[in-house]
């Protein structure tokens, strides 16, 4: 019988290692696409009858960044899960590439920010 508790212990450990690692992943993706949004907006949008529109921010870009969003904080948790044995060290680590992410993608990502290329400040 003490076999037997500990495999369900063993199994609800690593359901519970999984589900963080799930979490984390999801958080990543969410936290990118919040970096995103207010960077690519003015790209959205376009300015007067949509000049300066650049749709692919919404086609290329999102998509890769909730990709790296999903991977960064994934691989993060699993290899210093693997190194180092202890689930809170792993989500510190991963929570910390997120942050460092999330930063990086702020200061490296610039989509064109002028809605009006070509106007100049007037006569």
């Amino acid at each position: 019988m003490g076999q037997e508790s500990e495999d369900r212990a063993a199994h609800v450990r690593t359901r519970a290692v999984g589900t963080v690692g799930h979490l984390l992943a999801g958080l990543g993706a969410a936290t990118a696409a919040l970096v995103w949004a207010p960077r690519a907006a003015p790209s959205l949008r376009g300015g007067f009858e949509g000049e300066g529109r650049d749709l692919s921010v919404l086609f290329v870009d999102l998509p890769l960044i909730v990709l790296g969003g999903v991977l960064l904080p994934l691989l993060t948790w699993t290899l210093t899960l693997r190194l180092s044995r202890r689930p809170w060290i792993a989500a510190l680590a991963a929570l910390a590439v997120l942050g460092l992410g999330a930063w990086g993608l702020s200061e490296w990502w610039n989509p064109r920010l002028r809605t009006n290329p070509g106007y100049g400040p007037g006569i």
